[in-house]
C-alpha cells in the first residue's frame, strides 16, 4: 500500500502576529476598542458618584435614626431626679426593649465616667475613659459620626434630670454587622448591575459598529469597483450627514475626473483635426501640381505661397500647443524679473501698428502711474500680444483698440477693450477653452488657432492673476486682467 502523506498548514508565530496586527489596524476594532474604553471609563465614573452618594444617604439615614433613638431615650430620664431613680422606675428594662427594636447597643455613663448600664452587659461598672464623652460634659452637645475604618455608627447624647442638670451621657452604638451586611450587600448589587450594564453598552456598540461598518463597507466594495474602471458608477448618498457628505464629494471628484477625460478626448480630437487641415490643403496643393501640366509661373508662385501659409499655420499650432504643455507642467519655468509695464506695453503696441494700420484701426494706450512689476516679461509680452492682436483682427474696419494700464499697492490692472463684433452670450464661458472658437470661419481667415485666449489665461494663472470678460455683440469687448506686483512662489 502507498501511504499518502498530508501536509498539514503550519501557522507560524510570526503569521499569527501579523494578522492580530491587521486585525487591531483595522478602523472598526480601533474605535470600537477606543469608544468602549471611554464608555466605560465614563460608566465607572458616573456609577462611583452615584454610589458614594448612596453611601452617605445610607450613613446618614443610620445616623439619624440612632440619634432619634438615643436622643428620645436620654428625655426620658428628665422625669427622674437622679439615676437611681430611673433605675428604680424601670428606666434600665425600657433602654433594653429600645435597644432590641432598634438593634442598637445602649451605654449610660455617669458623671464618674463609670459605665451604669449597658444593654449588652459587658461595659457595666467598667470605667469608660472617651474623647465623646468629655467633650458632651464640657458642652453638652450630642455628637454622631461614622467610624469608616471600623464601619461604626455612633451617637453620644447629654442625659438631664427633672433639675435640667447634667448626669450622665448615654451612648448608641449601631450593629457594626448589620452596617457590614447592608453595605456588603449594596456592594453585590452594585457588582452585578456593573457587569449587566457593560456587557449591554459593548453588545450595543457592537451592534451599532457592524451596522454602520457594514454600510461603510458596501461603499468601500463600490469604490473598488470604480477603481477596477466601472467610472460611470457613484456612491448612493443615503440618509447619514457623514454618509452623505463623503458621496456627494466623492461624486463630484469623479463627475470632475469624467470632465477631464472628456475635455481631453475633444482636446485630442480637436488637435487631430487643427493638425490635419493644413496637412490636407498642402496634399491637395502638392498633388494638383504633381499632376498638373504646363502651368503657369504665377499658378506654381501662388500655390507654392499657399503651400508656405498652411506650413506657417500648422507651424503656429505646434508652437502653441508646446507653449500649453510647457505652462501645464508648472510655474516653476517663469522667469521673475522687475519690468518696466509702461515701456512693455508701448513696445508690444508699436509692433502691432502695422497689423492695425491695414484695417484703419485706432490703437491707443493710456497709463495712470507708473508701474514697476515682477513677472515673466516673455510670457506676460505674449498676453498682452495676443489680447491685442484679436481686438485687431476681430474688430470692424475704421475701428478702435483702447489699453489702459493702472496699478494699485497690491495689484497693477490691464484692460483692452475694443469696438469689435462682440461675443454672444453663450460662447463666453468658453472662450478660453482650448480650440475654441466663436466664428470658426472668421477665425480660419484671421489665422487662429483656438489656442491663443486658452494660452493667455494659463499665464495670467501662473502669476497668480486673474482675468474677466465683458462683451456684447455689435459693441465690442473688454478683457481686464488682474496681476499681483509682487510675484510670490507657492510653497508646496
Amino acid at each position: 500500500m502507498v501511504k499518502i502523506r498530508r501536509k498539514r498548514k503550519k501557522i507560524s508565530i510570526t503569521k499569527i502576529r501579523k494578522r492580530l496586527v491587521a486585525f487591531f489596524k483595522r478602523l472598526s476594532v480601533i474605535e470600537y476598542i477606543f469608544i468602549s474604553l471611554i464608555s466605560c471609563g465614563t460608566l465607572f465614573l458616573a456609577t462611583f458618584v452615584i454610589d458614594k452618594a448612596y453611601y452617605d444617604a445610607l450613613v446618614d439615614k443610620y445616623i439619624s435614626n440612632l440619634q432619634n433613638t438615643t436622643v428620645i431615650a436620654a428625655a426620658e430620664y428628665s422625669n427622674y431626679a437622679s439615676l437611681e431613680d430611673a433605675v428604680e422606675s424601670g428606666m434600665n428594662n425600657r433602654l433594653n426593649v429600645a435597644s432590641a427594636i432598634g438593634n442598637v447597643r445602649l451605654r449610660l455613663v455617669n458623671s464618674n465616667l463609670e459605665v451604669t448600664w449597658d444593654t449588652y452587659g459587658t461595659d457595666t461598672s467598667k470605667t469608660l475613659i472617651n474623647s465623646k464623652i468629655l467633650q458632651i460634659f464640657q458642652n453638652e452637645k450630642t455628637i454622631s459620626e461614622f467610624d469608616k475604618e471600623n464601619g461604626k455608627v455612633e451617637t453620644a447624647t447629654p442625659v438631664y434630670n427633672s433639675s435640667d442638670e447634667l448626669i450622665a451621657v448615654l451612648i448608641g452604638d449601631l450593629d457594626e454587622s448589620e452596617v457590614a451586611d447592608v453595605f456588603e450587600y449594596v456592594d453585590d448589587i452594585d457588582f452585578a448591575l456593573h457587569i449587566i450594564l457593560v456587557t449591554v453598552m459593548l453588545v450595543i456598540l457592537f451592534i451599532n459598529f457592524h451596522l454602520i461598518y457594514k454600510k461603510l463597507n458596501k461603499k468601500l466594495d463600490l469604490v473598488a469597483d470604480i477603481a477596477q474602471g466601472h467610472t460611470d458608477r457613484r456612491l448612493p448618498e443615503g440618509k447619514l450627514t457623514e454618509y452623505k457628505r463623503f458621496a456627494s464629494d466623492f461624486n463630484k471628484i469623479l463627475d470632475a475626473a469624467s470632465k477631464v477625460d472628456d475635455s481631453r478626448s475633444e482636446f485630442v480630437s480637436n488637435v487631430s483635426h487643427e493638425l490635419k487641415t493644413p496637412i490636407t490643403s498642402i496634399k491637395v496643393l502638392a498633388d494638383s501640381l504633381n499632376t498638373g501640366e504646363d502651368f503657369p509661373i504665377e499658378v506654381y508662385k501662388e500655390f507654392m505661397a499657399d503651400i508656405v501659409t498652411e506650413i506657417d499655420r500648422e507651424s503656429k499650432i505646434i508652437d502653441d500647443l508646446l507653449a500649453l504643455v510647457r505652462m501645464d507642467k508648472s510655474a516653476s519655468a517663469l522667469n521673475i524679473t522687475a519690468v518696466n509695464m509702461n515701456e512693455m506695453l508701448e513696445l508690444v503696441l508699436r509692433r502691432l501698428q502695422p497689423i492695425a494700420k491695414k484695417k484703419n484701426i485706432d490703437v491707443l494706450f493710456e497709463s495712470f502711474r507708473p508701474v514697476i512689476a515682477n513677472i515673466d516679461e516673455v510670457k506676460m509680452t505674449r498676453v498682452i500680444t495676443n489680447l491685442v492682436e484679436n481686438a485687431i483682427k476681430y474688430n470692424e474696419s475704421n475701428g478702435w483698440v483702447h489699453v489702459s494700464l493702472n496699478a494699485d499697492h497690491q495689484y497693477f490692472y490691464i484692460k483692452v477693450e475694443d469696438s469689435g463684433m462682440g461675443i454672444p452670450k453663450e460662447s463666453q464661458d468658453k472662450v478660453f477653452d482650448r480650440f475654441y472658437r466663436v466664428d470658426k470661419a472668421r477665425s480660419r481667415q484671421t489665422g487662429g488657432t483656438g489656442l491663443g485666449l486658452s494660452i493667455v489665461k494659463n499665464i495670467i494663472l501662473m502669476h497668480h492673476g486673474t482675468i474677466k470678460l465683458h462683451s456684447e455683440e455689435d459693441v465690442g469687448t473688454v478683457f481686464t486682467i488682474r496681476v499681483p506686483i509682487n510675484y510670490v512662489k507657492e510653497v508646496k
